[in-house]
């Protein structure tokens, strides 16, 4: 089945691009490219990530916010690379997880 190949091509393009290696269970990815995001790693990896549809709701509410998915299968749980960053993250909703895919350019760094 073409249709099927090509999804399974595709898959590991994306992988390829992030250097992203799956290991023991399959995550799905979530496209948050149009969001704006911060992310608060601490010492160990961990975190989270902080995302809104504008800018402006970066410092306010509603923002929305998934913990930072800490797996020991996974080599790392931030995968940057030029242009966007894929995120492991854990929604804590219905046992979802996600490779959460965010645009670099979008991203409000702490300071």
């Amino acid at each position: 089945m073409k249709k099927l190949d090509q999804y399974f091509k595709l898959q590991e393009e994306i992988y390829d691009y992030f250097g992203y290696v799956e290991d023991w269970v399959s995550i799905p990815i979530d496209d948050a490219r149009d969001c704006y995001w911060t992310l608060h790693e601490n010492s160990y990896g961990g975190g989270s990530v902080l995302f809104s549809k504008t800018k402006e709701e970066q410092c306010s509410e509603p923002i929305y916010s998934n913990d930072i998915y800490t797996q020991r299968f996974l080599s790392k749980w931030v995968y940057r690379a030029k242009d966007f960053t894929m995120i492991c993250v854990d929604t804590h909703t219905d046992g979802n997880k996600f490779l959460q895919i965010f645009d670099n350019t979008k991203e409000i760094k702490k300071t």
